[in-house]
This record gives structure tokens, C-alpha cells and sequence, in this order.
């Protein structure tokens, strides 16, 4: 393990990697099962086969022990059927336009509105087929639904050039020149997925340019991290910072994107000295970094800094995402161990029990878990490409088909906005952080349970003293709202809690001015008896507008009286500051 104090407070070039592991030498047997399912990961995608199988299995004998069910299928369809053939001559066409692939008005004449209706009842029977099968275990229900979901959703006539409305009208309209164009577009994706240069020039959205744009310096480096200090933008700030901890798996700026809608700039602007970790874009040489070096090298150092310059007594730590599941296991071991350095802590869509963790969770299991691991065993890391492409089957409609309709069928590139652009820079997993995260936190779900270790003891989050303010987005596939709300169960502090409007990332980056949003904010003391989800959503009343503003006055409420801004770094040593933001580590590809 590292010293705290010594080995991890030094610059890339002086300090080792961390925790090393060292597993016993492979018997020529081992090998060959290791290079056996490597390959096997490859084909699937990093899908293991056997999760398929044993909820198929499951499914498909209670199924076939099940005559009700059968028959109330077979009637189904039957009634199905039926409907079908009378939309087929009834002048009264059956409304489409709730559903967005289908809302024009081409796709409102025959036959493409049988189409249409043909395929929402197939996926709907088949949502059927899956759910409410006497006996099967509700995680392999939800998995089968899911996935026979997603392939009836691959076969939608609005997929097919030769069965969308849509594309057909915009072919005879433009005399083919839309798939001359799609055509073009697939061929410089492929080139751009299969590593062939492309033709250089400005982009819409650059790092440094028009993104990532708030004034700062970085302040600290370590092997992992680039610690970045904000500008001041008043004449005084509160004496506690702010220390921002953002997911690893993608780049920081999220909370940083355009000058309008940044985290960082609004919290800067209304008094406060904001530090945000910006982390390093692991390769094969950091396979070994564990999760306990993500807490020393990331969370801690970041703290140590952040209140070594400013000279507080205390900061306002919040975590986004899996930054915000990391920052729970170091508050969790700073009250284990009496630091009582936070002075809050906040929770911006981050969990810390993963009973109910969306829809991905449906694939963790061991063997899943396993196949992952042989599948970054040769490289040493999970690339962004991977990760990229287990969250856009989340939402297939709306990140595979409907792109893929857009820029090949249609002939349309999309208008680019930050969060895409963000969303396009990702970032790689190193093997052994990452094997521990999925075994430990996701399928163990070793912090809610408290057997999760930090040194040779075991940590709680009921060992957070400090008051925690935690967000939950209504439409989050990733952590949903009702998982991150358990906070309420492990905690022993004042909880406040939001429900926002969006999902797990326009909910968070949702400035002051943003239309169409609202949100719900309530206050849980210590001691107030528990609320289920349902039973405090119904309870609090929503507001119109973002949650920002509350964000704000709730951390004001908590900090001292302002005094004169910090300086940017110390004038020498370790917490110099080095360059400006948005530092080197954010541009690793």
C-alpha cells in the first residue's frame, strides 16, 4: 500500500503504481481457458452466453408448465391478429404518434401504419410472453424482457430502408442522393471506429476551446490524478471549498461543459473556491491500480490539497456518479477513522447499493463478471468503446437505431451539442479497479452490507457524520432514483434529497433558465422515522425550475462567513500550480 503522506504526494515521474498485485503463475490449462473465453468476449461483445442462457432456461420450463399463461398468449395474438386485419380496412387508423419512430405523417397511411401497429403489438406480446411466468425469478424475467425487447426493437420496419416511410419519401424527394450521403457517412464512421486517419480540421466542440473553458490552474499531479483550482470571479469566497470527485469512467467536464450550462462557473460565480479532480486516461502500464489507490491517489491527495492551499479546517465534497460511490467509501473511512475534515458531502446520481442498479445490472453475474476480466486480461484495461456500447444498449431506440436511421437512411448528421461531445470521450478501465468494482461493489454489494475493508477494517456509510445532500434524476437508466434515495437507509446524518427532472446526465447539468424543467427537494433529519420512495414522492410538491440555486444556499447555509479569496497554489513544492486548465490529463486519448 502507499503512504498517505509520502509516496503518493509526488509527480508521475517519481512515483511508482500503487498496490500491486501479484497472482500466481498460470498452469498451461488456466491459460488456455483465460484465451478461451477471451475470445469468447470478443465475439459476444463482453456478453457472457451462459446469463442468456440461464434466464432463457429459466423462463422457458416455467413457461412450458404454465398452460394458462399459454393460452392467454395464444388469445393474445389471436386478438392481435384480428385487430390487425380491421386496421387494415377500417378508415379509423390507429394513433402513432405517441411513439416518436412512427409520428409522421407518412408513416399514418397504409401500409405503413399496419407496419407499425403490426410491430408495437409483437413487442408488446412478447413483453407479455416474458413477464408474469409462474416461478421465474424476477432477475431473469426482467432480463428476458429486456432483451426480447431489444430484438423485436431490431426489427421495426423503421430500421429498413425498404419498409420506412420516412426514408422512402425522402428518396423519391431527393432521388436517392440521402443514402448517396448515408453511405458516405457509414464509410468515414467505419474509417473513424477501425483507427484510419481522417481529414483534420476544427471541430464543433474542443477541449479547452469551447468546452472545459472555466478559468483555473492545475495545482496538483499525481500518477492518477490532475487537481484543478478554479479562478475566483468574487471579491470574497467562503472560507470552505468546494472539491468536486466526477466519475472516472468518462472525462470531468461534464460539470464543466459550455460557459452556460457549467457547475463549475455557477458555483464559482456565487462565491465559492472550486477544486475538481480530472482524472488520468488509464493504459496497460496502470492495470494494477486497485480501488483503494482510486481513494489515496484520487479522493484523499485531492483533499489534503485542496485544504493545504486554501488553509480551511473543512471543505464541501461532492461526488458524481462513481465518483460519487468513491467518495462515499472515503467519507466512510474519514468517520471510521475520526477525519472529521468534510464539512458536507454530496451525492450527485451516485449509489451506494446496487440491489437495484438499472438496467445493467441485469447482466452482472459471476460468469459475467469473469468474462470481463478475461476480456481485459489482455490489454490490461476495458476500453471506452466497450463501456460506450453496454450503455447505448440501454437505450438502443435512441443511441443505435435511431443514429443509424439519421445519418445512413436519412443521409443527416445530427447537430452536435456539448453532452455529446462529451459523451464521445471516454475513457479506459484498468483491470484490476475495475474487476474490483464489479465484484465488490456491483455483485457483492460489499459497501451497503458492511463487509466492504479499507486497510483491516470494515466501513460504513452510517460513519458519514457530515450532512449529505444527494440527487436522484426521474428518467435514469444508470442509477436510478429510487436506488440512489437508499441513502436515507444507510445514513445517520441530515439527508437532503432531490428528485430532478431529466436523466442521469441532463438532470445534473441543469443550470438556472433551463426550460422545461422541475424538481422536488425535502429535508430527512437524522432522526426522523424512513419514507419509502413512492410514499416521499407523492409527499413533496414539485418546483418549476433547476435545482442548482437550492444547491448553492444549502451549502451556504453550511459554510462560515466569506473572506478573502485563496491563492491559486501555493508558491512552491507539490501544490504549485503547473499549467492552466483544463490540464494534460483530460486530453489523453
Amino acid at each position: 500500500m502507499l503512504d498517505d503522506k509520502k509516496t503518493s504526494k509526488s509527480d508521475p515521474q517519481s512515483a511508482p503504481n500503487s498496490t500491486t498485485q501479484t497472482s500466481a503463475p498460470q498452469t498451461l490449462y488456466e491459460k488456455l481457458d483465460h484465451l478461451a473465453h477471451e475470445h469468447v468476449a470478443k465475439a459476444t461483445s463482453g456478453l457472457s452466453p451462459s446469463v442468456l442462457v440461464e434466464a432463457w432456461m429459466d423462463w422457458a420450463t416455467h413457461l412450458a408448465v404454465s398452460p394458462g399463461k399459454q393460452l392467454h398468449l395464444m388469445e393474445q395474438a389471436f386478438r392481435n391478429a384480428s385487430a390487425l386485419g380491421t386496421a387494415s380496412f377500417n378508415e379509423n387508423k390507429p394513433d402513432l404518434t405517441a411513439d416518436r419512430r412512427f409520428a409522421s405523417e407518412h408513416w399514418q397511411k397504409y401500409p405503413f401504419n399496419v407496419w407499425a401497429q403490426a410491430h408495437q403489438q409483437s413487442w408488446q406480446w412478447w413483453q407479455h410472453a416474458t413477464t408474469d411466468v409462474h416461478g421465474v425469478t424476477p432477475p431473469h424475467e426482467n432480463l428476458m424482457a429486456f432483451v426480447t425487447g431489444m430484438m423485436v426493437d431490431a426489427a421495426s420496419p423503421s430500421n429498413f430502408a425498404t419498409t420506412n416511410a420516412d426514408v422512402i419519401s425522402a428518396t423519391v424527394a431527393q432521388k436517392g442522393q440521402n443514402l448517396v450521403r448515408g453511405v458516405k457517412h457509414l464509410s468515414e464512421d467505419i474509417a473513424r471506429k477501425t483507427g484510419n486517419p481522417q481529414p483534420s480540421g476544427p471541430q464543433p466542440f474542443e477541449v479547452g476551446i469551447n468546452l472545459a473553458t472555466a478559468s483555473g490552474k492545475v495545482v496538483y499531479r499525481n500518477d492518477l490524478i490532475e487537481l484543478i483550482q478554479y479562478s475566483p470571479e468574487t471579491g470574497t469566497v467562503r472560507p470552505e471549498p468546494i472539491l468536486i470527485v466526477p466519475a472516472w469512467i468518462m472525462k470531468y467536464y461534464i460539470l464543466d461543459l459550455s460557459s452556460h450550462n457549467s457547475l463549475v462557473r455557477f458555483l464559482v460565480s456565487q462565491g465559492f473556491t472550486v477544486f475538481m479532480v480530472s482524472w488520468k486516461n488509464p493504459s496497460a502500464e496502470d492495470r494494477n491500480l486497485s480501488m483503494e489507490d482510486y481513494r489515496k491517489l484520487g479522493v484523499m491527495d485531492a483533499i489534503d490539497a485542496a485544504l493545504a492551499i486554501t488553509h480551511a479546517p473543512k471543505l464541501h465534497a461532492v461526488g458524481y456518479c462513481l465518483g460519487g460511490t468513491l467518495l462515499s467509501l472515503a467519507a466512510a473511512t474519514m468517520g471510521r477513522d475520526g477525519d472529521d475534515r468534510l464539512a458536507t458531502t454530496s451525492f450527485l446520481a451516485a449509489q451506494v447499493d446496487f440491489t437495484e442498479a438499472g438496467q445493467l445490472r441485469l447482466f452482472i453475474n459471476d460468469s459475467e463478471v469473469t468474462l470481463i476480466e478475461d476480456m481485459m486480461a489482455e490489454k490490461g484495461y476495458l476500453s471506452s468503446d466497450q463501456m460506450a456500447g453496454a450503455f447505448a444498449m440501454l437505450r438502443a431506440r435512441d443511441l443505435i437505431w435511431g443514429p443509424a436511421i439519421r445519418d445512413y437512411l436519412m443521409g443527416d448528421r445530427g447537430e452536435g451539442f456539448d453532452l455529446m461531445a462529451w459523451n464521445a470521450d471516454g475513457t479506459r478501465m484498468p483491470e484490476r479497479m475495475h474487476s474490483e468494482y464489479l465484484r465488490k461493489l456491483i455483485l457483492k454489494n460489499d459497501l451497503a452490507e458492511g463487509r466492504y475493508r479499507v486497510g483491516d477494517k470494515a466501513i460504513a456509510v452510517s460513519d458519514i457524520r457530515a450532512p449529505i445532500f444527494a440527487v436522484g434524476t426521474e428518467d435514469d437508466h444508470v442509477a436510478p432514483w429510487t436506488s440512489v434515495y437508499k441513502l436515507h437507509l444507510f445514513s445517520d446524518t441530515d439527508v437532503t434529497f432531490v428528485l430532478t427532472s431529466g436523466g442521469h446526465n441532463a438532470g445534473i447539468v441543469s443550470e438556472p433558465g433551463h426550460k422545461g424543467r422541475h424538481f422536488r427537494i425535502a429535508e430527512t433529519k437524522a432522526t426522523a422515522p424512513y419514507r419509502d420512495p413512492d410514499e416521499w414522492r407523492a409527499a413533496i410538491a414539485p418546483e418549476d425550475g433547476t435545482w442548482w440555486k437550492d444547491f448553492v444556499s444549502w451549502l451556504s447555509v453550511r459554510s462560515s462567513e466569506p473572506v478573502v479569496p485563496p491563492t491559486m497554489g501555493k508558491h512552491s513544492g507539490i501544490y504549485k500550480a503547473r499549467c492552466d486548465a483544463p490540464g494534460t490529463y483530460v486530453m489523453q486519448k
